[in-house]
């Protein structure tokens, strides 16, 4: 048995990836959180999570990878997941745990809360490492079959791991980004900080892109794999709508000093300068004598008397 841990920021995404597809997905046993609807199942955790708002990523995502061929039952496995989460200390939380069964292997989703029933902390240092090693014992106590030889089907199960996990991380990354984004360029920088690389197909003899995709170190995914949302039309609508409610008229004086992007309109660009011009003389008037606490004037006159 091999134990993959990613520690994230969205219940949301680790549950749709996880759940959404009932063809191959099986929900074993909960644990604090619905097991009918992942977008339940996702609102249940992030309500525990808002206890401790300063705690960003508090999603633990345990893969446990079972020998090719291996026949093991649901109890059976349910009992492995709760003592491997027991031995890597998540414990007295919220937990989720999910079969997939696409793939010649049998393979566990386990998603867990980092906040615990308490409202506490739960610590993940080394905590990859420390699953490793927890699987390893565990394949042994369970009788499991050993990953001892780096024959082709223990890479190909490797492998498989982490293309899931790859898909994972870039819906992550992507969702996170996204909001934030004025154009799809600035996307592509972002992801790129992330390890992701995003690409884009293009007409024949053309310029005009019409599709992207996604790729993070060997894996690459169309953004329709990723996510419905994902897709080169999708994102558009979502960049469009970005910069519409950016555009807004300014509604404080925080917009004074703002820097305009070098890469919007030159008429947008005057439109902010005359707005800000406008703000600064309204302030004028607030920044006049009038303004100034009595305590400080009457120190002003008396370092001026002193000078006289």
């Amino acid at each position: 048995m091999i134990s993959k841990v990613i520690i994230g920021k969205s219940f949301y995404g680790a549950c749709k990836y996880i759940c959404d597809d009932e063809r191959r997905a099986v929900v074993l046993e909960t644990e604090g959180v619905r097991d009918h609807s992942y977008k339940l199942m996702a609102t249940d955790f992030e309500m525990q999570q808002a206890i401790r708002p300063s705690l960003k990523k508090a999603v633990f995502h345990g893969i446990l990878s079972f020998y090719p061929g291996e026949k093991i039952d649901d109890q059976k496995m349910i009992a492995i997941a709760k003592e491997y989460l027991q031995k890597i200390g998540i414990t007295n939380t919220q937990y989720a745990i999910t079969k997939h069964t696409d793939r010649d292997h049998s393979h566990l989703h386990v998603i867990a809360n980092l906040v615990n029933n308490n409202g506490k902390t739960i610590k993940d240092n080394w905590i990859g490492l420390r699953g490793k090693k927890i699987a390893q014992a565990l394949t042994l106590k369970y009788d499991l079959k050993q990953a001892l030889s780096k024959d082709l089907s223990l890479t190909h199960l490797e492998r498989l791991n982490e293309k899931e996990a790859n898909r994972y991380i870039i819906y992550q990354a992507i969702a996170e980004s996204l909001g934030h984004c004025k154009t799809l360029h600035q996307l592509k920088t972002n992801l790129l900080k992330a390890e992701i690389q995003t690409l884009y197909k293009y007409k024949s003899g053309t310029k005009e892109s019409q599709g992207i995709s996604f790729k993070r170190g060997a894996y690459k995914y169309k953004g329709s794999e990723v996510d419905r949302k994902f897709s080169l039309k999708n994102l558009e609508r979502s960049i469009e709508q970005n910069n519409k409610l950016q555009l807004k008229p300014f509604k404080t004086s925080s917009a004074i000093g703002n820097k305009v992007d070098n890469h919007q309109d030159k008429s947008i660009m005057e439109t902010h300068k005359q707005e800000i011009s406008l703000i600064e003389q309204v302030m004028k008037p607030e920044r006049n004598s009038e303004s100034v606490p009595y305590e400080l004037k009457r120190k002003k006159k008396k370092q001026q008397l002193r000078l006289h």
